[in-house]
């Protein structure tokens, strides 16, 4: 998908302000001992299609509105991901905003994870 200029500025803007890890680093912190939240941003129908193991679904439409409903604790560890990583470095920036003190977006996101032959879920297991 090509995306507008107008969006790829916004996005821009935000990643300074935004901490990103690749796959590798995503993969040490999964196997590292402290607990942390995947949340998986796309749309319902991307996340019916597959997605990344243990995470869960709080599409970038209404993240804002359930999130502190669903993780109370704002120094809660977080990594959010998308199809390319650039809807979640917009909600990781809205997360900080929010008052989330650990959130990371994970930098290629969905698309980076296939590509590295890396295990998916599919359906809706959330």
């Amino acid at each position: 998908m090509e995306h507008s200029p107008g969006f790829l500025r916004v996005v821009s803007d935000i990643k300074p302000l935004i901490t990103e890890i690749n796959i590798d680093q995503y993969l040490l912190i999964n196997s590292e001992q402290t607990p942390f939240i995947l949340i998986d941003v796309r749309e319902d129908n991307e996340w019916v299609k597959g997605h990344l193991p243990n995470a869960i679904h709080i599409g970038r439409g209404v993240l804002e509105r359930d999130i502190e409903r669903q993780i109370p604790d704002f120094q809660t560890r977080i990594v959010l991901y998308c199809g390319g990583g650039f809807r979640s470095a917009l909600a990781a920036d809205m997360l900080q905003k929010l008052g989330y003190t650990q959130v990371k977006s994970l930098d290629g996101g969905f698309r980076a994870w296939c590509e590295r032959l890396l295990p998916i879920d599919h359906g809706d297991t959330d």
